[in-house]
């Protein structure tokens, strides 16, 4: 859960862990937190009890949001108001989220990464003119599968880098996806014409 989340992100801080916190207290927590408690002369137990927290929260700094999801998965904020009529792809850029939406009801939620500062995805409300299965960008020579244009160049896509570095790059103005088998099953539902919101 949270309490899980922000001690991994605490763990990352020091180098304990190197994977984006996922919620989950797997092995890899466990290793972590024994590893640190052993540094720290406490008994190795690999449990986060009161001492071994407390120990962490001094040498640490409190998580930011983008720190406990940095691979995604962070709670989607309430949709924009043009999202509540038709067939929708809502994209949020504070929660980073795409909910796929029918007549206001959330089919499916995917975390998703924007443009870098130098090229931004647009704002506003748009229509998915364009889909490509197996596209490769010309302009940039790199996969974009599964995709959803509906600004120029802009797509919703699958990303290879998303998927493996989460939010520490960006795209060049798409809207990329990290779970491929959530934008398959998102490219075989959405049709030609289907509207797409991108609002912050």
């Amino acid at each position: 859960g949270s309490g899980v989340r922000e001690l991994q992100a605490r763990l990352r801080q020091l180098d304990w862990l190197f994977d984006g916190p996922t919620g989950s207290y797997d092995d890899l927590t466990e290793k972590a937190v024994s590893g640190f408690q052993g540094k720290r002369g406490l008994p190795r137990t690999g449990r986060a009890d009161t001492v071994t927290w407390q120990r962490l929260v001094t040498m640490t700094h409190r998580p930011g949001r983008w720190e406990l999801y940095l691979m995604g998965g962070q709670p989607a904020a309430a949709p924009d108001p043009r999202c509540l009529t038709g067939r929708v792809l809502c994209i949020d850029k504070t929660s980073r989220t795409l909910r796929w939406m029918t007549d206001g009801r959330t089919l499916s939620t995917m975390s998703v990464r924007f443009g870098s500062q130098y090229s931004p995805t647009r704002e506003g409300v748009f229509r998915v003119y364009w889909k490509s299965r197996h596209h490769v960008s010309t302009l940039y020579d790199s996969p974009m599968p599964y995709a959803l244009f509906f600004s120029g160049g802009q797509a919703v896509h699958y990303s290879y880098d998303f998927a493996a570095r989460g939010y520490a790059g960006g795209s060049h103005g798409c809207v990329n996806v990290r779970d491929e088998q959530a934008i398959a099953s998102l490219f075989a539902q959405v049709r030609v014409g289907d509207k797409v919101v991108v609002s912050w």
